[in-house]
This record gives structure tokens, sequence and C-alpha cells, in this order.
């Protein structure tokens, strides 16, 4: 009997640049296209979320087979070894270039079949993936595989916002701490969410991030194996 592929969750955070690193030309640009004026004084705080404006700085991954997780963190390099902070997890520290490298190493592996991990995410097609992407270009790293690969199809990239929004048929949309609470799933809120990463990363609290990062993919991870069972198989390659 053949063995299902090997199902890895990731998730990411990214620390935006400081705005006075960012050349004049690029701000001005920034600003103008904010068509809401009480929303411009804002954009300086949002540049994680622009391409090519943010620092990697957390990847935490969950391998579903193992229930194991392992978090890649910015910091002075460390082989992998135990964490303590999330239960059955592993960490590895290094350059930003360093950890989305070991990133492409970890996803980019194929089984004994040649079958590459079915990879999952929450709205890893819309932000995560494209800027995984995009940053490892900027940094000369060639991607070991298209994270953003068709839509319409789960086999390579099951990404559970598009599930849950039926591949954009929905109108309204909701965060994964809504989907966790809705399927009896643990929280991962903490004491930091997306929004306040960049001052956590400001503030030296790596291992505050890192510990939210590898919680969020846990959650997903729990989230996916619930609706494996029950939504997955009606769209093309859920099953």
């Amino acid at each position: 009997m053949t063995q299902p592929r090997s199902t890895i969750v990731f998730d990411i955070e990214v620390a935006g640049f400081p705005w006075e690193e960012v050349d004049e030309s690029t701000r001005g640009y920034l600003l103008e296209r904010e068509s809401d004026p009480t929303r411009r004084d804002g954009v300086r705080d949002r540049l994680a979320l622009y391409p090519g404006l943010g620092k990697v700085i957390a990847i935490g991954l969950w391998l579903m087979e193992k229930d194991r997780g392992m978090i890649l963190l910015e910091g002075k390099e460390q082989e992998e070894h135990p964490w303590e902070k999330v239960p059955h997890s592993k960490i590895y520290r290094g350059s930003e270039a360093q950890i989305l490298q070991r990133f492409w190493q970890i996803v980019g592996a194929r089984d004994a079949m040649g079958r590459s991990s079915r990879l999952v995410t929450f709205n890893g097609r819309g932000y995560d993936g494209p800027v995984l992407m995009v940053r490892s270009a900027q940094m000369d790293i060639a991607p070991s595989r298209q994270l953003v690969p068709y839509r319409y199809d789960l086999t390579d990239h099951c990404d559970l916002f598009d599930v849950l929004t039926f591949q954009g048929s929905t109108r309204d949309r909701y965060s994964l701490d809504y989907w966790c609470r809705r399927f009896d799933v643990e929280s991962p809120k903490s004491s930091i969410d997306g929004s306040q990463v960049g001052r956590a990363y400001r503030e030296g609290r790596i291992d505050d991030i890192g510990e939210y990062c590898l919680r969020d993919v846990r959650a997903t991870g729990q989230l996916y194996s619930r609706l494996a069972r029950t939504l997955l198989p009606l769209f093309k390659g859920g099953s």
C-alpha cells in the first residue's frame, strides 16, 4: 500500500523595515496610493504588509504525521535543538538568509517516491507564500518550489483560508482565531498578535515572536485535521 505524502504546515512573521530606511520615492508612493487620508499616518507601521519591505524573522513549521514542530528564528546561529517553550518542538537560529535557506531545504525535500510534501497554511497563498518567495529573491536565494500554485487544486498547497471562503465564493473573511473557536481548536492567541510583531522585534522579544508563530502553526495544523475529514474531500486535490 502506497504511503501518503507528508504534510507540513507553515506560517511566518515579518518585521517591516524602519520607515527612515525606506527611500523617499517609495515612501511617497506608498502614501499616495493610500486613498483614505485617515490611514496615511499608519502606513509606516504596516510596511510588513508591502512586498519587499519586510524582514522575515520567524518561520514556523509543523510536521503533521509526527505531530512535531520547528521554529526557524532569526538570531545568532545555533543548530536545531529542543525548544521548551512549545511542547514537541525544536528551534533553529540563524540570520534571515540562513532561516530562509533552511526553509527551502525542508519544503523542497522529496520522499522515496519522489514526492514533495503537501503544504498547509492559513492565508499562505495571499501572504506567506508570496512574501517568502519575493524576500528570498531579494536576497538572491532561489526558492525550491512554487508556494502559490493553481488556486483550485489543493494537492500541493492547501490554504485553509481559501477553503473556508470556498475559494473566494463567500464575501466575509474571518481570522484563524475565529475559525479555531468554531471548530473547538485551542486558540493560538497570546500576548502578541501580527500587528505587534514589528514593535516586539524592536524591543528584542524575538523568542516571544517565535512562540507566537509556532503556536499559530500548530493551531492551523489542528484545524486542518478537522477539515481533512469533512470539507477538504469536496475540493479538487483535497482528499
